[in-house]
């Protein structure tokens, strides 16, 4: 049996230099939190006991959303004023049952790979303090007041140095408990340092980039889309007849109508389409399979939340919704005059742009149970992107 790995993601801090908004680690790239892709490859990866994040209490309800199912990870911690005392306090909050390794890792490199994570923990348990490192391949020069370059350092024994850094739990917990007032410390290497021990480094990832600046979100976009090479497309169809009532439920918002629709839930047919159409993308069944008719907590129940849990699961497969197309099939009620009223409602429960959604109506000329007012259908399509997986 393996030494018990747990990993502290180290989240507290406000991310200025990515630009104004919500703090970085909490910015949506590709669909997902950077938080939650970090968090996903660590819960992905072999070894790894438990993830504990360290964040700004203000941020709760952020971190929540991001850690939402994951396997492995632990109820964050507060963090401090700065890096150091937040990996101290996620350090003391292990004490209880403590791990025999530890990886700290920048929340703001969501890019790590489980390749990455595995030299970090053979690193750990062989030298006790090790750290992934990055050969430099630009030359560094001494720029002084003049504003002319000076001689620079020899570029051959310069690394880079990347995150997870990886320690036997035990020395840098107390490495961290003897330099509590040395601020100057940037990384945990130097806190493991300042104490007397040396640290080693292993190879680091080029891919394993730390989110910084505005333009660096830019670029981790592209990477996030090119990773999700696995293009599909899936169908979903629905009929519900009318009944007694005095409105229609479309795509989610209330239609005035001489009559109301028949079915176990609201009847939304334009909903209930689309919610099997994701769920067809990923090969998770109808929506009778998770939701189903028999259940009497469906009676009566609103369309959204089944739309929102197929998006959902789309998500926690690594996809991304590309794009929702409905298509109405009635005589009446007119869908035009709420055409976009029912885009930004889907848009919305299924948390994608607006320009993502679409939504069409066409008549039956009269043919068959719609083209009697026997009742509505509704077909869907939807796109996703998911990472290839064989």
């Amino acid at each position: 049996m393996g030494l018990r790995t747990d990993v502290i993601v180290v989240a507290a801090g406000s991310g200025q230099r990515a630009g104004d908004g919500i703090p970085k680690q909490y910015r949506s790239i590709g669909g997902r939190t950077v938080l939650r892709r970090t968090l996903e490859a660590f819960a992905g990866s072999n070894g790894i006991r438990h993830i504990l994040p360290v964040i700004n209490p203000e941020h709760a309800a952020l971190c929540a959303d991001s850690a939402a199912g994951l396997p492995g990870v632990l109820a964050p911690v507060a963090g401090g004023a700065t890096r150091q005392a937040s990996v101290r306090a996620g350090l003391e909050a292990l004490a209880d049952d403590p791990p025999d390794l530890v990886l700290i890792h920048d929340a703001a490199r969501p890019f790590v790979s489980p390749r990455l994570v595995a030299r970090a923990i053979a690193a750990a348990e062989r030298h006790g303090a090790a750290v992934p490192v990055l050969a430099l391949v630009d030359t560094i020069k001494s720029v002084p007041e003049t504003g002319f370059i000076a001689s620079g350092p020899d570029r051959d024994a310069l690394r880079s140095v990347q995150t997870p850094q990886a320690f036997r739990y035990a020395l840098i917990r107390d490495a961290h408990r003897l330099q509590t007032h040395s601020a100057h410390l940037t990384d945990d290497a130097a806190v493991a340092e300042a104490a007397g021990h040396k640290v080693a480094v292993f190879p680091g990832d080029p891919a394993n980039v730390k989110l910084t600046t505005p333009e660096d979100f830019v670029t981790a976009e592209r990477t996030a889309a090119a990773d999700l090479l696995d293009v599909r497309t899936a169908t979903g169809f629905d009929v519900h007849a009318f009944g007694p009532g005095d409105h229609v439920m479309l795509g989610g918002v209330r239609i005035p109508h001489g009559f109301g629709l028949s079915g176990h839930s609201d009847a939304d047919v334009v909903l209930h389409a689309l919610t099997d159409a994701l769920l067809g993308t990923i090969g998770s069944g109808d929506i009778g399979h998770h939701f189903p008719p028999s259940d009497p907590q469906w009676k009566g129940a609103a369309s959204d939340q089944f739309l929102a849990h197929a998006a959902r699961l789309v998500r926690d497969a690594g996809g991304r919704i590309a794009h929702l197309d409905a298509t109405v099939i009635c005589e009446a009620p007119k869908i035009g005059p709420h055409r976009e009223a029912m885009r930004a409602r889907i848009a919305a429960i299924a948390g994608i742009s607006l320009a993502r959604v679409s939504v069409k109506a066409t008549t039956s000329e009269q043919l068959g149970f719609t083209g009697r007012r026997e009742g509505i259908a509704a077909l869907a399509a939807a796109t996703v992107r998911l990472p290839w997986i064989d």
